[in-house]
């Protein structure tokens, strides 16, 4: 479960949940609140729940459905406990049959920070046999962990060349990543552009993971999640520790802004100026055909533009894709005439209305919208987030700096 949907698990007690993860499935009138419960308990911080995780990795079956989804779900919260003495539990789960729940093992060995021995690599590269998922899982961790040895870059080089480009690209940001072929990155940039939209967030991971800077201006404009994007391109910048550079820093602001206009967009995903056409557009799951109405949005009339937003805010303002597309076009089309639901977009703290807070942020500057400038400040030190942060202290700058100036005319 992502992280931002914490909310819908708090409701459920420490006690609770405790008993819910070991109960007999046959025995809880919801099933799927034993698996809830696994994930509380990854929000708790004392040492009876760590215990009670750990046990469960070892107790809960995998021929069981609930068990099996439970069980994962026990992993991926050890993982966001990041507690060391869970790593022995999480490498025995490595060796079990179930792969998603080896996939979320080495998720969360990773979050932790383990530092494999020479048994433990050769465990690792023997998990190079199983599943495409399985496969790219592994080789992520030998990058995320800065995993070196001449046997697991054989391994994972022979792997650049995988059929299946899931694989290939996590092999190829390896090799640029620890041992600088930057140059194997290459195929990947066409992928960021792919008609399967699997394919490109996969390469936009990628390339987070390659840690090459160069690749940053095609990043940028990849038509992927903004949210994604934000997360590959922070872990290069940190990595090389250069966001402080101003092209870098101009790319972030381009990236965060979301202008779709500015997205490398493929005539499939454009759609034209019929206002049913670009809701539907703008409600699909591929994020390009969603960029692709956005980019309609952009260049129809304005009032037409205007109608549109009216009408959606009326109707789906709560879903959060749309909040966000409507928060982003207000600001960028400077419609003052919505300075309300840019306010409203700020103020929202709900985790998956995030985004919307960075598009509102921006459109404060936009709008010039002064009266907001108490929250952008709490929100440029206080925001958990580093793009939501990053975005607040930016725009507080330059409503500051546009006084000023006022004052001086």
């Amino acid at each position: 479960m992502a992280e931002r949907f914490d909310v819908l698990v708090q409701g459920i007690s420490e006690a609770d949940a405790l008993s819910l993860i070991f109960a007999d499935t046959a025995s809880v009138e919801r099933p799927s609140d034993r698996y809830f419960a696994a994930t509380r308990l990854g929000l708790c911080d004392c040492d009876k729940t760590l215990e009670a995780l750990i046990r469960a990795t070892h107790e809960l079956k995998v021929d069981e459905l609930f068990d099996r989804i439970t069980r994962r779900k026990v992993v991926e919260a050890l993982g966001r406990r990041k507690d060391p003495r869970a790593i022995p539990a999480l490498v025995d789960v490595l060796g079990c049959s179930d792969t998603e729940a080896v996939i979320n093992a080495l998720s969360a060995l990773t979050r932790i920070g383990w530092r494999p021995g020479e048994v433990e690599e050769d465990c690792l590269l023997g998990l190079l046999n199983g599943e495409v998922t399985q496969i790219r899982a592994v080789i992520q961790t030998f990058t995320r962990l800065g995993i070196q040895s001449p046997r697991s870059k054989s391994c994972i080089m022979d792997c650049c060349d995988h059929k299946s480009l899931l694989v290939s690209g996590a092999a190829r940001a390896y090799m640029a990543s620890l041992y600088g072929e930057c140059d194997l990155m290459k195929p990947l940039v066409a992928s960021l552009t792919d008609l399967v939209a699997g394919k490109r967030r996969s390469a936009v991971i990628d390339i987070g993971d390659s840690g090459d800077e160069s690749l940053l201006p095609i990043l940028v404009r990849a038509p992927v999640s903004m949210s994604l994007r934000a997360k590959s391109f922070l872990q290069i910048v940190d990595g090389n520790q250069s966001l402080s550079k101003p092209e870098n820093q101009a790319l972030f602001e381009q990236l965060l802004r979301d202008d779709p206009l500015l997205l490398d967009i493929r005539s499939e995903w454009e759609c034209g100026s019929d206002p049913d056409e670009i809701e539907r557009n703008l409600s699909h799951r591929d994020e390009a055909r969603q960029y692709g109405a956005a980019a309609s949005l952009m260049r129809i009339d304005r009032s037409e533009c205007l109608a549109v937003i009216e009408s959606m805010q009326e109707r789906l303002w709560s879903d959060y894709v749309t909040h966000y597309y409507l928060s982003c076009l207000v600001g960028l089309r400077k419609f003052s005439e919505k300075s309300d639901l840019v306010r409203s977009a700020l103020a929202e703290t709900t985790p998956q209305y995030t985004k919307s807070r960075i598009a509102a942020a921006w459109a404060c500057v936009e709008l010039q919208l002064d009266d907001q400038m108490d929250l952008l400040y709490e929100l440029s030190s206080s925001a958990p987030w580093v793009p939501l942060r990053w975005t607040c202290q930016q725009a507080l700058a330059r409503l500051i700096e546009m006084q000023q100036l006022e004052r001086t005319l």
